[in-house]
């Protein structure tokens, strides 16, 4: 048995509860592992969906992840919002408790949007110091997933692997490493993927997101409308190797298929892992896989184009 992180279980991979799919998943019990649902769309409802979560949570573990909690927004924290999130968290045994490293608007106006921060230590203090208030709160550890983004602030002094590790250390948090926003942003603002992976600090990732992405020839955008895409398959089986194996997830926001379609790509995930632990075989005591990502580059110097690794194979 794999050791927790932060005192959470590897549950292994699932899918995010969208509202096509609730039927489905009470009448049918599909083999799915876990479910992560969005917490903005449960927090005040008591109608319908409310009902319909509370059923799949009697047999399915639940991740609650949000999109509103503007961690590093300099508006006041919303400790009513808090107050909802860790309430609902208590009512469906919430395995963890997700945001995503941002601020989502200012004076009180909701953008609706993840925007990103400024990476230097001004705003890395700031940021420590709201986490540990959230967690507080929450009294559990926060889980937060890093952004992609499409620009940067001139203000920044570091880059967001830093950053982001530091804010780990510095908080305690937990992180979801979102592997197709690594991958996003590393074509829109110019770094080294593998070498943003390969820099976190990997005992303190708790959970993966993947997802598909649309390309707009000279950037990407983090869309949610589409299969995962292959260059964003060989960045997972590096995370899974580094990590050891965390909880791994499919978001699939628009354009949302049947649960089947969907199911099978958590099923890609698992099979991506098991094809990995037979070809190389597993260290016994990490669980990890000994020779997984050899063939993907070590440092930035060897991806001048994040997507060659479109073509890039782990043979």
């Amino acid at each position: 048995m794999k050791p927790k992180r932060l005192g959470f279980p590897q549950l292994g991979f699932g899918v995010g509860l969208r509202r096509p799919h609730f039927d489905y998943i009470v009448e049918r019990r599909p083999q799915v592992d876990w479910l992560e649902i969005t917490s903005e769309n449960f927090i005040d409802s008591r109608g319908r969906p409310r009902y319909i979560l509370e059923r799949i949570a009697e047999r399915f573990p639940i991740a609650m992840h949000g999109v509103s909690l503007s961690i590093g927004g300099t508006d006041p924290l919303n400790f009513d919002y808090l107050r909802k999130l860790k309430q609902l968290a208590a009512e469906i045994r919430a395995v963890w408790v997700s945001d995503h490293i941002c601020w989502t608007g200012v004076n009180g106006r909701n953008t609706h949007d993840l925007l990103p921060l400024p990476l230097n230590e001004a705003a890395l203090c700031h940021l420590v110091e709201r986490i540990r208030i959230v967690q507080d709160m929450l009294e559990r550890p926060l889980i937060l997933e890093n952004p992609s983004t499409y620009a940067g602030f001139a203000q920044s002094t570091m880059p967001e692997w830093e950053f982001i590790s530091s804010m780990a250390a510095e908080s305690g948090c937990g992180l979801l490493l979102d592997v197709n926003n690594v991958f996003v942003s590393s074509v829109n603002n110019e770094f080294d993927p593998v070498h943003y992976i390969r820099s976190l600090p990997h005992h303190s990732i708790v959970q993966i997101h993947l997802a598909g992405h649309s390309d707009c020839g000279g950037y990407l955008i983090d869309t949610h409308d589409a299969k995962v895409a292959q260059p964003v398959w060989n960045l997972f089986r590096l995370a899974y190797d580094l990590t050891g194996g965390v909880s791994t997830l499919i978001e699939w926001d628009s354009n949302i298929p049947s649960f089947d379609a969907l199911h099978a790509e958590a099923q890609k995930a698992r099979d991506q892992v098991n094809d990995i632990i037979e070809r190389f075989g597993i260290n016994e005591r990490s669980g990890s896989c000994r020779r997984a990502s050899r063939r993907l580059p070590e440092d930035s110097a060897t991806i001048a184009d994040p997507r060659r690794l479109i073509t890039s194979e782990l043979a």
